[in-house]
């Protein structure tokens, strides 16, 4: 038996911080968010010394624990199998989306890549397939991706309290973005807001789920980003907050109606810049663009766009932070500027 207590979200940290000190946290499982029909709680994992009681909250037993992976090392599971320079050659990093694993595989170990993907499914036994990565491509940067085992390519990845149904050969789920995800599911209360590229809800979900905006338009022109996009609204029970748009956010963007506008895209996200600042309310509001761009530009090329973008239109811009997402390539950021567009 998993025993947890069940709290309401804001007494999260302090029990947490109790069960620590009490030597009672069992640290082999996740802290689950759980929606019920009284509302939403925390669950957090206790061993068997925490009693029937924490504070006032009773220890109940928990009927589906998440547990967090400790994985051994891949060249250890390999080692014996692959020679020293094979060895060499494993790569040291994959990611891990709802129970897909995926992982980039040189070409030298081509020969070896099932017994590779048998290797990671012995680290991971709750995983049921492994797919290689071989990058992105086209307008829509679909992933260019093969299963190596396994008996499927869709799953449900759970992050931040957040559902995200995917096929990982068809749509791309970035881990990178993740303090972003997050950043972005603390703004937007209250608000309406453009989700010009919405993808499978990358933003959309975890803003619509966690800071209740009135209402949120999410637009996708990819048609199988579409159909996970409409899905995952489903799967979050936000069908009262978002509005699923098919098609090219150039033309299908509203005019005139935002709080703020999500240009979560790189590219050639500039091009959108036009119909993004119209899409705000007369009165202004805050653009929040992404660009991949030279490292040493970083700090200026996005914001010479944004106003450039602003001046024939007859707004100004005032730029409130430029913050780096991530490497997106040798010598390239992926950045992401906040911007105050007003008259």
């Amino acid at each position: 038996m998993y025993r947890a207590i069940r709290i309401p979200p804001e007494k999260g940290e302090e029990i947490r911080e109790k069960a620590i000190a009490g030597k009672f946290l069992d640290t082999a499982r996740k802290i689950q968010r759980i929606k019920a029909e009284e509302g939403t709680f925390l669950e957090i994992p206790v061993t068997e010394t925490a009693g029937k009681k924490v504070e006032d909250f009773p220890v109940i037993e928990q009927k589906d624990p998440e547990f967090l992976e400790i994985p051994a090392s891949l060249k250890g599971h390999l080692k014996g199998s692959l020679s020293a320079a094979e060895l060499s050659h494993v790569p040291s990093g994959w990611q891990v989306l709802g129970d897909i694993i995926i992982i980039s595989i040189p070409d030298a170990l081509e020969s070896e890549k099932i017994r590779i993907a048998e290797a990671l499914l012995s680290i991971y036994p709750k995983c049921r397939s492994v797919v290689r990565d071989f990058g992105i491509e086209g307008q829509f940067r679909q992933p260019k991706r093969e299963l190596l085992l396994g008996n499927g390519t869709e799953t449900v990845h759970k992050e931040h309290g957040c559902f995200f149904k995917q096929d990982v050969t068809k749509v791309m789920y970035s881990k990178g973005n993740l303090e972003e995800r997050k950043r972005m599911s603390r703004l937007g209360e209250g608000e309406t807001v453009v989700d010009m590229f919405a993808g499978i809800g990358y933003f959309s979900i975890p803003m619509a789920v966690h800071a209740r905006p009135k209402e949120i338009t999410s637009i996708e022109i990819n048609p199988e980003s579409f159909a996970y996009l409409k899905e995952n609204i489903r799967l979050n029970h936000v069908e009262d907050i978002i509005t699923p748009v098919p098609g090219d956010c150039s033309q299908f963007a509203p005019e005139g109606v935002a709080d703020r506008v999500i240009m979560g895209y790189v590219g050639t996200t500039h091009h959108y810049l036009e119909p993004a600042i119209k899409a705000l309310k007369k009165s202004g509001g805050v653009l929040h663009y992404h660009e991949t761009v030279p490292e040493n530009l970083a700090r200026t090329r996005p914001e010479e766009r944004i106003k450039k973008a602003a001046e024939p239109l007859g707004k100004k811009a005032e730029i409130l932070a430029t913050r780096r997402i991530k490497k997106y390539s040798p010598g390239v950021l992926h950045v992401v500027v906040d911007a105050q567009i007003f008259e």
